[in-house]
């Protein structure tokens, strides 16, 4: 992980749900200090927990205190980012902005925020425990400087990879944004198999969680494709080979298939809906 220098910088952040929180502590343990962030948070108990849990600046609306950052965070519902936008322009202009909304595009960002330095990225939850995946666009235009600093900002909540085209994150917002439901629903639905074949419910989480996490190392250490994985563990005729053929059978690869589409197609629906 690239480590943050300390410095007098300031950082701000509009929105201090549970992502923003992740990116603040990651950049408190590379060495930020609490008092350089400042957040801009409308709901009471979620400044408490802010306060409480990193010992930062919040505040209900943006303002003044904001006016010096040099980057910006912006953690807020796409639904809410233009009426958001327009007290933070006019102290913020000349931040880099770093978006981790869904959906909403940079030719938007650009517009409502007065700046073409502008870098979306779109997380994942695991950040909160460090172990997020992250992928991130930037215009052209933008200088490399800028592409680090975000870069650094972001791998403070674990991995990260650029994408060359705009377009790209909807798709990761359909994969890996949204991607640990996914593997919450698939563990919920092994924990309950579990029970229905006799082991108790905390058995069926250790094991169902256990070998989502090994197998996952596995794929992640292994050069082979997933495949190759997947043919390694099925002997034909055995217990896997039984249960991958009523997955088959049950359609659902193309069922997860059409389910992260329909993620992607949202994501793009937020952008036009929200982002103009």
């Amino acid at each position: 992980m690239t480590s943050i220098e300390p410095s007098r910088e300031l950082i701000g952040f509009i929105g201090g749900g549970n992502m923003a929180s992740a990116i603040i502590g990651g950049l408190i343990r590379q060495g930020v200090a609490p008092e350089h962030i400042r957040v801009v948070e409308p709901f009471e108990s979620t400044r408490a927990a802010l306060v409480a849990l990193h010992g930062v600046q919040v505040e209900a609306a943006a303002g003044e205190f904001l006016r010096g950052t040099s980057l910006i965070v912006w953690a807020v519902k796409p639904q809410v980012f233009m009426e958001a936008a327009a007290p933070v322009r006019a102290v913020a202009s000349n931040a880099l902005h770093l978006s981790v909304m869904a959906g909403i595009r940079s030719g938007s960002i650009a517009a409502a925020c007065g700046t073409q330095r502008i870098v979306r990225c779109m997380p994942n939850t695991p950040a909160l425990i460090g172990r997020g995946m992250t992928a991130l666009f930037a215009p052209a235009e933008l200088d490399d400087k800028d592409r680090t600093r975000a870069e650094q900002v972001i791998r403070t909540t674990g991995d990260a990879l650029w994408v060359e085209r705009e377009e790209q994150l909807d798709a990761v917002t359909a994969l890996s944004g949204s991607g640990p439901a996914y593997v919450f629903y698939f563990l919920e639905a092994m924990q309950e198999a579990g029970q229905k074949m006799g082991l108790s419910a905390a058995q069926a989480r250790q094991l169902a969680v256990g070998t989502f996490d090994g197998a996952s190392a596995l794929a992640a250490a292994s050069p082979d494709p997933l495949g190759v994985l997947r043919e390694r563990v099925t002997s034909k005729g055995g217990t896997t080979y039984a249960a991958l053929t009523s997955m088959e059978g049950s359609g659902v690869k193309e069922a997860f298939i059409r389910a992260m589409q329909a993620a992607q197609q949202r994501a793009v629906e937020l952008g036009d809906e929200f982002g103009r």
